[in-house]
């Protein structure tokens, strides 16, 4: 987690669960009703925000590709591109959402990556990323 440039209140990745270098990472982020959005969205019935949990999702895929590089310290992860995405199910607090990142292909500093998020067996989210990696 110390390779993601974010902290609270954008931090969205809780924990990781499982990590195959260069090949696929498993995270979670634990959704409470603390969170901040929910003040907003929507009071009285709180739903995480759909684009926050593609955001939670590709921070999971950023710790993938963080991985990949020398000297991670000096790099980010820049999204470039979002395509087929669906959300499935809202996302509400007590809910644990468990995000399966995959690489699916890397060229020189670019990378697509297939992501999908789930609450127990349900899917939530489900996405492809292309991502840049870059010096700070």
């Amino acid at each position: 987690m110390e390779y993601l440039p974010h902290r609270y209140p954008l931090l969205l990745v809780d924990r990781i669960l499982d990590f195959e270098p260069g090949i696929r990472i498993v995270g979670i982020k634990n959704v409470t009703i603390n969170e901040p959005f929910f003040q907003g969205h929507f009071p009285g019935h709180p739903i995480m925000p759909g684009v926050l949990v593609i955001e939670a999702m590709a921070q999971v895929g950023g710790l993938l590709l963080m991985d990949t590089v020398e000297d991670p310290k000096d790099k980010v992860v820049y999204f470039l591109s979002l395509d087929n995405v669906k959300w499935r199910k809202p996302v509400i607090p007590g809910d644990q959402l468990v995000f399966e990142v995959k690489m699916v292909q890397s060229r020189k500093n670019v990378c697509k990556l297939r992501g999908v998020g789930r609450v127990g067996d349900k899917v939530v989210a489900e996405a492809d990323l292309m991502a840049r990696i870059m010096d700070k």
